[in-house]
């Protein structure tokens, strides 16, 4: 994956796109992944780490009525986790990641359940995942989909 990521960071650097990110189960390992990028701080803003619900919503903006309503694993929390991480951050782009690592559930959701969402100048999209593994595995899978929905928006016509 790590030639998927300097490939998608160099394509950042060329088209000047700064990105972000707000993470959860992943715990910076997003971050952690993009900063193996030599040359990546001419774009890579920096991340948040919000394990913690009321963080959501304290420093990403996230509705507390909506974190009360479904909780912290849910499509429109990633979104928002996302718009916040813009914003904070002064991003064109950011990712986020939200969901049950396991070993057990959480929130009545199953380990496993991941929200990834992308939002910003290259457009919003939340997906659902639902992952298999370990709780490594998890969290790992969950960057490399994050990578993959952020690719797949660097390849639609620029807007």
């Amino acid at each position: 994956m790590s030639d998927v990521v300097e490939a998608l960071m160099k394509r950042l650097m060329e088209r000047e796109i700064t990105l972000a990110c707000a993470e959860s189960l992943t715990g910076g390992l997003l971050a952690a992944s993009i900063v193996t990028v030599p040359g990546v701080s001419a774009i890579f803003r920096g991340g948040v780490v919000s394990y913690a619900t009321d963080i959501k919503a304290s420093v990403l903006g996230v509705s507390v009525e909506r974190l009360r309503e479904t909780g912290a694993v849910d499509g429109q929390v990633a979104l928002d986790m996302a718009r916040g991480a813009c914003r904070v951050l002064s991003a064109d782009v950011a990712l986020a990641t939200t969901g049950v690592a396991g070993p057990g559930p959480s929130e009545g959701k199953p380990a496993g359940t991941v929200w990834i969402a992308i939002a910003g100048s290259l457009g919003e999209e939340a997906r659902l995942l639902r992952l298999s593994g370990s709780r490594s595995e998890i969290r790992r899978d969950t960057v490399n989909e994050a990578f993959r929905l952020l690719g797949t928006h660097l390849m639609l016509p620029e807007q």
